[in-house]
């Protein structure tokens, strides 16, 4: 999935809002968010999960590409952690993940941030579930020049059921660009399988941002 372009088209109009400390984005939340199509809809929708014993986001990709789009200015001084859960049922078939071709992934977040006036000064880390890489692997986006980068949060042989993940959001930012960010302008889920040409089928859940 080309990610310059995903992050560019929804900083163009992102808006600076008041700021608020461990915020949750339940799965009524999240399905409101906004839907930003780049090679076809992938199904979200809000489905009931047994073992979760809530509603989570169900995300169905067939040779598409497009994500729910949080846009907000979240200071990481005071909600650094980014916390979530989430489940892949099925992979896309891809060949090399870090190619073009095969950039795409069952499950993904990734958050942005503006770094500077020009949509070409855009960061973002896309954190990911890969069927081929290992556990902290880190890559630049094929598509982009650096300024997005990929981190494996799970990685293959790990489980395939429902996990949660916690990562420090202003670390990863200044381990991976080399400098301190204090805000990033938005949070995204997206499920992609326009490069393969395949399908996939993931869920999300508990999207939280913390003090801790």
């Amino acid at each position: 999935m080309k990610i310059l372009g995903a992050v560019t088209g929804l900083l163009m109009a992102f808006s600076v809002s008041s700021h608020a400390v461990d915020i949750s984005y339940p799965a009524a939340s999240i399905i409101d968010w906004k839907h930003k199509s780049f090679s076809g809809d992938t199904a979200y929708s809000v489905v009931y999960d047994e073992q979760m014993q809530r509603d989570v986001i169900r995300a169905k990709s067939s040779q598409s590409a497009s994500g729910l789009f949080f846009e907000k200015k979240i200071d990481l001084d005071k909600t650094p952690f980014l916390n979530w859960s989430w489940r892949v049922e099925k992979f896309p078939v891809v060949g090399d993940e870090k190619t073009k071709t095969g950039d795409d992934f069952a499950a993904r977040i990734y958050v942005v941030t503006q770094d500077g006036w020009t949509f070409l000064s855009t960061k973002a880390i896309s954190y990911v579930w890969s069927n081929q890489s290992q556990t902290n692997d880190v890559w630049p986006n094929p598509f982009t020049n650096g300024s997005a980068m990929m981190l494996t949060v799970r990685g293959s042989g790990d489980s395939k059921g429902w996990v949660t993940e916690k990562r420090n959001i202003k670390e990863d930012l200044q381990q991976l660009f080399g400098k301190e960010f204090r805000y990033i302008d938005a949070i995204a889920i997206m499920t992609d399988t326009d490069n393969s040409k395949s399908s996939a089928t993931s869920y999300y859940s508990d999207i939280r941002l913390t003090q801790k």
